[in-house]
């Protein structure tokens, strides 16, 4: 017994990894990644982050001043809110550094991220050693 014509077959499609047109697989080659101005507004938020920073233990030195110094525990919370703004006044003028360096620069390690965070939350327990 022989196949008459039946239904055709239906050709098959090309698909992923196939080479075929409209195929993304190996011969395809995947586009070099363009940072464009992603650093240049990086390196804008680190300054800015250290303005505000530093704007914050102005305040901190103004509030500290105005109410008497309260003694031992202000000098030692301001003399610790110093400590932690030059600790992130270095972190983002390194980050700023490394970020103007290349077209492509490299990703925030996990140290800074860790230091960075460790300074808001430090600068964070100061402010309320000083409000309480």
């Amino acid at each position: 017994m022989t196949d008459g014509p039946g239904p055709a077959k239906a050709p098959e499609s090309a698909g992923p990894g196939s080479g075929g047109p409209g195929s993304d697989g190996p011969a395809a080659e995947r586009p070099v990644r363009d940072p464009g101005l992603q650093p240049e507004r990086t390196r804008l938020a680190w300054r800015r982050t250290t303005l505000a920073f530093t704007v914050v233990g102005v305040l901190a030195v103004r509030q500290a001043l105005m109410t008497g110094g309260e003694g031992t525990r202000g000098t030692v919370a301001l003399a610790a809110g110093a400590l932690v703004w030059l600790a992130l006044l270095a972190l983002a003028h390194r980050r700023i550094r490394v970020l103007g360096g290349g077209p492509v620069p490299p990703l925030l390690g996990p140290w800074e991220a860790r230091a960075a965070a460790a300074c808001t939350l430090a600068l964070a327990a100061l402010a309320m050693t000083m409000i309480v």
